[in-house]
């Protein structure tokens, strides 16, 4: 008896998964085990799309070709690292959260002489400089320390270097603006060769460092730590970061994570208390 051609097409598909979730273990281990670079707790669904849109975009055949030339070419490297850990994020795009997260901060920040602030795995420099301004417009930029922190070094040294494209500044005004801001945005940068970059100003006192919140541990006290990029994890990884972030907040200290972070069925939330569920930020009580 034949077996009809849709049943064939449909092992053939199952098998094709099967294949490429066995190949992707094999690159993230490969990563790994050669470069450091982990990305082994990520949320699966999400970064299997973005390694399918780089290997369509390379014009490769498959996950193992692409495993051999980020294994073998620094440069195929740094550009999946880039495609894995960036997200396209803009100046003062959430207004609403950042308008609750200055209500809380102001206070919070000023109670202490020199507060400390971590914000990990951001997205762009977009993410970094918000909080740079909004601490600037607060007047707690001058006392305040904020670390930035990334297991990823392509998407930490983009970040650093502090600058966007030129023709994004009309609407990086107009969220600037709606938000709140009390000057000009041009305040803050200046363009140049088709591009506007941040002031130093706003550098001065930002601490970068490479660090994995996948293997790394505690590396300081902070009064505010924010992370908007929990749901890219997995859940084991997730477990792992909060339980680190727990460690690191002071009494009384403010966290932010994604309103999705699991963060409220973890077995310390009890010493929190909810400040804002829409925008996930909690007050540590205990």
């Amino acid at each position: 008896m034949a077996v009809p051609v849709s049943a064939l097409e449909q092992v053939d598909e199952e098998r094709r998964h099967i294949l490429e979730d066995i190949e992707i273990d094999l690159l993230l281990e490969g990563l790994y085990q050669f470069h450091g670079d982990d990305f082994r707790g990520y949320e699966r669904v999400t970064l299997k799309q973005k390694l399918l849109e780089v290997i369509r975009a390379s014009g490769l055949s498959s996950i193992s070709a692409l495993q051999d030339q980020v294994l073998h070419h620094e440069q195929a490297r740094a550009g999946l690292l880039h495609a894995l850990g960036s997200r396209q994020t803009a100046l003062f795009e959430h207004g609403a959260y950042l308008c609750a997260l200055r209500e809380v901060v102001g206070p919070l920040l000023r109670s202490y002489a020199n507060p400390r602030i971590w914000l990990a795995e951001p997205a762009s420099a977009e993410e970094v400089f918000t909080l740079a301004i909004l601490l600037e417009e607060e007047g707690l930029y001058d006392k305040t320390t904020l670390f930035v922190t990334s297991s990823n070094d392509a998407v930490l040294q983009e970040a650093r270097q502090g600058s966007f494209a030129f023709e994004k500044m009309a609407d990086y005004e107009s969220n600037y603006r709606h938000w709140g801001g009390q000057h000009s945005l041009a305040r803050y940068c200046a363009g140049d060769n088709g591009k506007w970059s941040f002031m130093p100003q706003l550098m001065r006192n930002i601490t970068w460092a490479q660090s994995s919140l996948a293997t790394d541990t505690s590396f300081n006290e902070f009064q505010l730590i924010l992370c908007n990029s929990l749901t890219d994890f997995g859940a084991p990884l997730r477990r792992r970061a909060l339980g680190l972030f727990n460690e690191s907040l002071v009494r009384f200290g403010i966290l932010g994570v994604n309103r999705a972070s699991d963060f409220e069925s973890a077995p310390f939330f009890i010493h929190y208390k909810t400040i804002s569920q829409e925008h996930g930020l909690y007050r540590r009580t205990g």
